[in-house]
């Protein structure tokens, strides 16, 4: 959607759209529409729309009241962006291609403007690329937001805005792509068309380069699929000279079989978004690449496919990591681990980062455990934990830490090998954590969010439509902003 900043709204406007405090009904609207307004119950509940008509001339224009709930308490930006999503939902498909929003009521500051117009664009985000025969009431329509009697720097705020918005976007444009038009190779590609400009720096690795660096547990999954793995970093050095980067390392299964261990055929259509991680990354590194932000990070993704092709990796097969430690491989469908551990001793090896966060769908069974409400957290370090969780709570990606420790570690020791890339039944998600911590560096702080309930939403949430969610891209673009840029 784009968005636009007016001294005035246009003459006769087909939508003009207000934000209402909660109980606190403005006293300068027409009376037919407060009238109408109480009739229906609107109180201005987070959220809550109602419209009315006014003529304009010979005109008549759509007045719309999106409600913000209370005005202060921690919910009060959330409550915003929802207001700005009502609108988006409501207008998307009403035929009307512009709204005026004005945002010269209620006392906004500029940061809680930015709000509602970041709802606002999520929500009007929607993946229509493969549908040819929507009929005319189901197509998207609305293009453009118009903004009047925006406070003072709100333009300035919405930049940011906006290059955080560019972020959660590409984020869900990734995941929503069908597996036969992302894969590594055209993962990549696409990267580099998005971040063509931006002063990002992306370095690429092939199957050859992985193999010679002795990337045994990302390659070995990625054997038995015709599409090659990558490895790709996306570094953004906007931070001092010299000073140590921040690292994000990313899942990037492009598409997910389970391989010989091979998943129920249904639901597996499903697996098309089991790089949600990668892309959470990549969408997290498009963002502060486009706010210039003051930070050194770098973004790290694995890339394969796992297919049970003759050539697949078999349960039982033992593969050495880049790190040298040996790993049984039990259960192929456990493959992002495998991915992971070879991306992460390759990111601390190359950039010795102060801290260390991957991202993945990783388990079902954190999906059992938390449900579509939060994305686990597993961490040795309860800073990082708890600065994560803050800065999740302050954007609406919601984290909960789960525990890790050594009487989950010896549930993945293997009998031939180093380790095992499976532990029991129990403690799923909790045995892959402890997997992925064998591969992190004494002492550097890291932790590990299992999203693979967040990433995908099967009915429309408060700024996402239904499908992608383009979740914890605005998590770490927080978390960078919180502790990174001085």
């Amino acid at each position: 959607m784009k968005i636009t900043f007016a001294a005035t709204a246009p003459q006769s406007p087909k939508v003009l759209a207000r934000i209402v405090e909660q109980d606190k009904l403005p006293a300068d609207l027409p009376a037919a529409v407060a009238r109408g307004a109480e009739a229906s119950r609107f109180t201005g509940k987070p959220g809550q729309l109602f419209e009315g008509f006014v003529e304009e001339g010979e005109g008549v224009t759509r007045l719309a009241l999106a409600g913000s709930g209370t005005a202060n308490g921690d919910t009060k930006l959330a409550n915003l962006e929802k207001a700005g999503a009502a609108l988006a939902a409501k207008y998307l498909t009403s035929g009307e291609t512009s709204i005026v929003l004005d945002l010269g009521h209620g006392g906004l500051s500029a940061q809680q403007a930015s709000a509602v117009l970041m709802g606002l664009r999520l929500r009007s985000w929607r993946w229509d690329a493969y549908r040819t025969k929507l009929k005319d009431e189901q197509k998207k329509s609305l293009a453009e937001a118009v903004v009047i009697g925006a406070p003072e720097g709100t333009e300035a705020e919405w930049t940011v805005g906006a290059a955080i918005a560019e972020g959660v976007e590409f984020t869900r444009e990734l995941v929503a792509e069908p597996a036969n038009v992302i894969y590594p190779e055209s993962f990549v590609e696409r990267c580099k068309q998005r971040f063509d400009g931006t002063g990002a720096e992306l370095v690429v690795l092939d199957e050859k380069e992985m193999a010679e660096l002795g990337m045994g547990a990302l390659l070995g999954v990625a054997q038995g699929s015709v599409r090659k793995p990558r490895l790709l970093a996306i570094k953004w050095m906007g931070g001092k000279t010299g000073e140590k980067p921040l690292a994000f390392v990313g899942k990037g299964v492009t598409f997910d079989t389970g391989g010989i261990s091979l998943k129920p055929p249904a639901g597996m259509e499903d697996m098309k978004w089991d790089m949600g991680g990668a892309g959470a990354v990549a969408g997290a590194m498009l963002a502060l690449a486009k706010r210039k932000a003051a930070a050194n990070v770098i973004g790290v993704v694995g890339l394969v496919e796992n297919m049970p092709d003759g050539n697949a990796q078999r349960p039982g097969d033992v593969v050495t990591s880049m790190s040298g430690q040996t790993i049984e491989v039990i259960n192929t469908d456990a493959e992002g681990r495998l991915v992971l551990c070879d991306a992460l001793t390759w990111t601390q090896r190359n950039f010795d980062p102060k801290i260390v966060v991957d991202l993945a769908t990783l388990t079902g069974a954190i999906i059992i455990s938390l449900g579509n409400e939060h994305a686990g957290m597993f961490s040795n370090n309860d800073g990082l934990a708890d600065r994560l969780d803050a800065a999740g709570k302050a954007v609406g990606d919601k984290l909960w830490r789960m525990p890790i420790g050594p009487a989950y570690d010896k549930l993945i020791d293997s009998p031939i090998a180093d380790i095992k890339n499976v532990g029991p039944r129990w403690g799923g998600s909790i045995t892959a954590a402890q997997f992925l911590h064998r591969f992190i560096d004494e002492d550097r702080p890291w932790a590990h969010l299992d999203i693979a309930g967040m990433v995908w939403a099967d009915k429309p949430g408060a700024t996402w439509d239904k499908g992608a969610t383009g979740f914890a891209v605005r998590l770490l673009d927080r978390y960078v902003r919180d502790h990174a840029e001085g």
